[in-house]
């Protein structure tokens, strides 16, 4: 069943009601992340009912050993867990010798959970009566601090009703936890030390093989009636625990807070050996500044992004909600702050997929950071995958290419593939093609060239051997076809002559002989450097022409379409109306056999390449391809509505359009695919803004200009946004017959609306 429980509210996400049922879901939807760390939205007191326990630091990850039914060559050694973190929100708590257990409580009234998402905070509330008779109500509210990164912050207040209550409060720090997902339920963690000091609390902890050394840490404050009381606790350690116990009698009517502060310091910012005195100074930062600063502060900052970052929709509060939801977790998951880190599949809200970092990035992710901060973050990305080229080269020589070739990972926390399905690892190989277009993408948007000559140019080379080798000449065709390959849509592994996979390889050749020529031409001294270090001859860029010149396309006279691969109509083509609903979604009712057989599209692959290269292609071959594959796609992939709600804009068919827009803005918060209480899908959320920005805004550079073809669906009154565009913000705002158009700054932008010159003045109203 979809979920149906979340309210719909313009600033926030609510839960109102207890039910069981829907607390994993919940503790996903309501994760919680400043960008260093994040955690599911479990509860603080204690839970004996079902729950996915999930607490992460970013860039933290263990090595999981590959387990397989055979070993084949090429296979990674291990696929890299997200790690479960030590946690540091526990509060345990005892009301007149009862423990609080929202399963086990007599009655449980007025629950409602919020994630304030304009403010940055996640709170809880209800009346709870314990089998023993005694009701209390409850309110919990808490955050990461985005200004003290390392430290999170929790209010929880208890205020008995009926009767005066003996509570035993145990705020603790647990490092006895394990991964949802392991392959062979190894010890991930090993915990060195526990020290106690002045009501501090520290668990030092390392990962195994990965050794990455930190720091769990808290503090705690107890107050009546806001007047804080002094009380000091007994300390309780066991081998992976430490429990501060508070013993404190109040009469009914009365409100007990704890202020508890926790997190993590880590040793990819901190020396090893420094990880307590790091946490004491991050301890003593948040408590000497209080709960209600750090949260006036939280207020300010997620204030600050939503300044630039924010969508505002009028006349339709769930799909107000929906995008809201989406550019708050990706603002959750990563701030740009830190160049190491990247954008993982599930952010800080869960263990699925593993890895940090994916094809999503560069695809889907690169747009909206460009557009919504300054575009160093942008840059940082691709500078992270520079930085990865050796190990892109080994990845490839590993798989028997040579002479530089790259291929980089298809999954990846420090540049090394850590995938282990073959039909992936060895055949998704479209995701080198992803890497070459952000880098392309990055330089139309910003107009800074600047790092391909320092850093791009490598990738480029790298990227363009490897296609260059994996391409096959066919004697029959008389061109090069590239085989075994899986394209973006999952549901068609080990085919031949994917249609995009071929297309992206062409252009990636194609895009670096191009830009060989013009560094060559413009930027000697790097020109020079460059062939000296990956020692590229003339001769080679010629063979590499000869595989982009003539590149196999396959097509269908009989369709006037290219075909996704060469065999895509040799399969039923039985259209998704006609599938029996009762079997959705078929990955979690067919076996896989049967998917592959079958002509469903699991996401957008051959309009994927449409989308990426519009330009390329008339509006008719659009139009042409997106009616014969679109009835097709079961959109079992978080990444294929977006694509397909862009695109539908561009045809002019706004409910469509409409409709995928709908599908990605709520994936999770409506559960689409029953799979919410895994994690949230937050690479694809980028997918979402873009679906407004470039789908109904019509965003796109032409000649170096910003270009818009605005439309507006039929359910909204207007709508508004924000981009970044060379250091000048350009506000948008759409209504049903007029758009506005407001720049900051201090020059003038040209700019192009329905094709036509439009000049911008600053601090001026621009109508059209």
């Amino acid at each position: 069943m979809n979920l149906d429980y979340i309210k719909p509210n313009e600033w926030s996400i609510i839960e109102e009601g207890f039910n069981a049922d829907h607390v994993e879901a919940s503790e996903s939807i309501f994760s919680i992340g400043n960008g260093a760390m994040g955690q599911r939205a479990n509860f603080e007191e204690h839970y004996s009912g079902k729950t996915f326990q999930g607490s992460y630091i970013a860039g933290v990850y263990y090595p999981d050993k590959t387990r397989v039914g055979w070993w084949k060559n090429g296979y990674p050694e291990y696929f890299a867990k997200v790690l479960n973190a030590p946690s540091w929100i526990g509060i345990d708590v005892n009301i007149n010798g009862e423990q609080l257990d929202l399963l086990s409580c007599a009655k449980v009234e007025n629950f409602k959970r919020e994630l304030n998402m304009k403010e940055g905070w996640l709170s809880r509330s209800f009346k709870a009566t314990l089998q023993n008779g005694n009701e209390v109500l409850i309110a919990t509210k808490r955050f990461l601090s985005l200004d003290i990164d390392e430290v999170g912050a929790i209010e929880y207040s208890i205020k008995p009703l009926n009767e005066n209550a003996q509570l035993v409060i145990t705020p603790y720090i647990d490092a006895g936890i394990t991964n949802e997902d392991s392959n062979w339920d190894d010890q991930f963690w090993n915990i060195s030390n526990l020290t106690v000091e002045n009501n501090q609390a520290f668990i030092e902890a390392q990962t195994m093989k990965t050794d990455f050394h930190t720091c769990t840490f808290m503090q705690s404050e107890c107050l009546v009636d806001g007047q804080n009381v002094g009380l000091q606790p007994q300390t309780v350690k066991t081998d992976n625990k430490i429990s501060f116990i508070y013993k404190i009698s109040i009469n009914k009517e009365e409100t007990f807070t704890i202020n508890k502060y926790g997190g993590y310091t880590v040793d990819r910012n901190h020396d090893k050996n420094g990880l307590v005195a790091a946490a004491k100074s991050a301890l003593d930062n948040a408590v000497s500044t209080g709960f209600s600063a750090l949260l006036d502060a939280q207020k300010q900052a997620w204030a600050k992004i939503w300044e630039m970052a924010d969508i505002t929709i009028d006349g339709d509060i769930k799909a107000q909600q929906g995008i809201r939801f989406n550019i708050f977790h990706l603002n959750q998951t990563y701030l740009g702050t830190d160049a190491k880190l990247n954008i993982g599949p599930k952010g800080f809200t869960g263990e699925k997929y593993g890895g940090s970092t994916y094809w999503d990035t560069e695809a889907y992710c690169i747009p909206f950071y460009m557009a919504t901060k300054d575009q160093s973050v942008a840059r940082n990305l691709l500078t992270y995958r520079y930085k990865h080229l050796d190990k892109a080269i080994e990845n490839a020589e590993k798989l028997g290419f040579t002479k530089g070739a790259a291929l980089y990972p298809m999954v990846t926390m420090n540049g090394e593939e850590c995938h282990n399905e073959w039909e992936i690892t060895f055949e998704e190989i479209h995701r080198n093609g992803a890497i070459a277009f952000a880098i392309f993408n990055y330089h139309r948007y910003t107009g800074d060239y600047s790092y391909i000559p320092e850093m791009g140019l490598e990738v480029l080379i790298g990227i363009a051997r490897f296609w260059h080798q994996r391409a096959t000449f066919s004697t029959d065709k008389d061109k090069y076809v590239i085989l075994g390959v899986t394209g973006p849509n999952e549901y068609e592994n080990n085919i031949n002559n994917n249609w995009y996979t071929n297309y992206i390889a062409k252009w990636c050749i194609d895009y670096a002989v191009e830009n060989i020529d013009k560094i060559e031409a413009e930027f000697a001294t790097d020109y020079t450097r460059i062939m000296n270090k990956v020692r590229l001859s003339k001769s080679e860029v010629a063979e590499w022409k000869k595989v982009a010149d003539n590149m196999f396309f396959p097509y269908s006279e009989k369709h006037n379409v290219y075909l996704q691969q060469d065999g895509f109509l040799d399969k039923e083509l039985i259209t998704v109306a006609d599938l029996d609903q009762t079997q959705r979604p078929i990955n979690q009712h067919w076996s896989w056999d049967r998917i592959l057989r079958s002509p469903y599209i699991k996401q957008a692959d051959t309009l994927q390449g449409f989308y990426f290269f519009e330009d390329h292609f008339t509006t008719k071959e659009l139009e042409r391809h997106f009616d014969f594959y679109e009835p097709f796609t079961v959109h079992e992939s978080s990444l294929s509505p977006c694509v397909h709600s862009i695109q539908a804009a561009k045809l002019d068919r706004m409910e469509q359009a409409y409709t995928f827009y709908l599908r990605t803005s709520r994936l999770d918060l409506d559960d689409y695919n029953h799979e919410v209480h895994e994690g949230l899908h937050i690479t694809s959320m980028a997918g979402t803004w873009m679906s407004i920005v470039e789908g109904f805004g019509g965003m796109r550079v032409v000649n170096g200009k910003l270009s818009f073809e605005p439309k507006i669906p039929g359910q909204w009154e207007g709508y508004s946004f924000k981009v970044n565009f060379r250091h000048q913000i350009l506000k948008v705002n759409i209504g049903k017959d007029k758009t506005d158009f407001e720049l900051e700054g201090d020059k003038e932008l040209d700019i192009l609306v329905n094709s036509l010159p439009v000049t911008i003045k600053p601090n001026s109203l621009v109508t059209v």
